[in-house]
């Protein structure tokens, strides 16, 4: 996924909004790239990405949301395209990056862990949400780099405009969201460790945070760290990413990689069919999602 107008970041309502042509972190698109393939030597590149020595600060006793290590290298936060991401993000783009079936999984997924009457936060987001449409919110604040996508988004209550990889602190109080959540954008954070402390921070004890993912991205504006890894490193860095802040549960990791449909396990083997069937799994999103919660994982009946 340089200081920054505090006038630029205020809270904005998107029923009532005057429209501006800012733009975020980002969002939800079909990248313009397909999946790539990692060949070995990605692979080891991508590993020289982690930062070298990954060493904690020494301070021993126990600071629940301070940053216990760097995860990135230099190296591994640069990006092809070092222009500033509010340029980039200026024009919406009313689409979603990512396929039916993807959606239909994050939304599952929202259902079973976000409890009803949450407060939540969902960060670099745009013109949709994902949140299943029959639950009750308290509250639900969007954040992003595009005001015009934003202010489309309904199932926002209210909205602000930042660039995290400027400014990494959120414009939110301690112990203020029941969850927050990430939709294929965290690839684009050159500041992860801050951004993930903010996270824990503006949680509620036992709140849970959410990143989902897929093989799609704006390929020029993702991370170096990202951008040459696979599917596997990319779920073990956004371990990491939680695992470098103090206080935050064990990452679990739910995935959806694809997969022949279950027509042809039902049905007598068929070559002509399973070629059809590898080519339409092919076409799929995978999906991705590492979860964690601040301190504890509630348990819900």
């Amino acid at each position: 996924m340089a200081a920054i107008n505090l006038a630029k970041q205020a809270v904005i309502s998107p029923r009532t909004a005057h429209l501006s042509s800012s733009s975020t972190c980002h969002s939800h698109t079909k990248p313009l790239l397909p999946p790539d393939t990692v060949s070995s030597k990605r692979i080891l590149k991508y590993r020289e990405m982690a930062s070298p020595e990954c060493s904690s600060s020494g301070m021993t006793d126990s600071q629940p949301g301070r940053i216990q290590r760097q995860v990135l290298s230099k190296e591994g936060r640069t990006k092809m395209n070092p222009t500033s991401d509010r340029g980039f993000y200026s024009s919406p783009r009313f689409v979603t990056h990512v396929d039916d079936q993807f959606i239909a999984t994050l939304t599952d997924l929202y259902r079973e862990r976000i409890p009803d009457n949450a407060e939540v936060l969902d960060l670099m987001s745009s013109w949709v949400s994902h949140l299943p449409a029959e639950k009750k919110y308290k509250r639900v604040v969007g954040h992003g780099l595009n005001a015009q996508e934003l202010a489309r988004n309904r199932q926002l209550n209210q909205f602000f405009v930042k660039d995290l990889n400027e400014e990494p602190k959120l414009e939110s109080a301690d112990n203020s969201f029941d969850a927050v959540l990430c939709t294929v954008s965290v690839q684009y954070l050159e500041q992860p460790e801050k951004v993930f402390a903010d996270i824990f921070r503006v949680l509620k004890p036992g709140g849970v945070c959410i990143v989902s993912f897929s093989n799609r991205m704006f390929y020029e504006k993702a991370v170096t760290a990202w951008r040459d890894g696979s599917d596997y490193s990319r779920t073990q860095l956004v371990k990491q990413y939680f695992q470098c802040i103090e206080g935050f549960t064990t990452p679990e990791v739910v995935k959806k990689p694809i997969s022949p449909t279950q027509s042809s396990q039902n049905s007598s083997p068929n070559p002509l069919s399973l070629i059809t069937n590898l080519f339409q799994s092919a076409s799929k999103d995978p999906f991705y999602a590492v979860v964690a919660y601040r301190n504890f994982k509630p348990i819900r009946e």
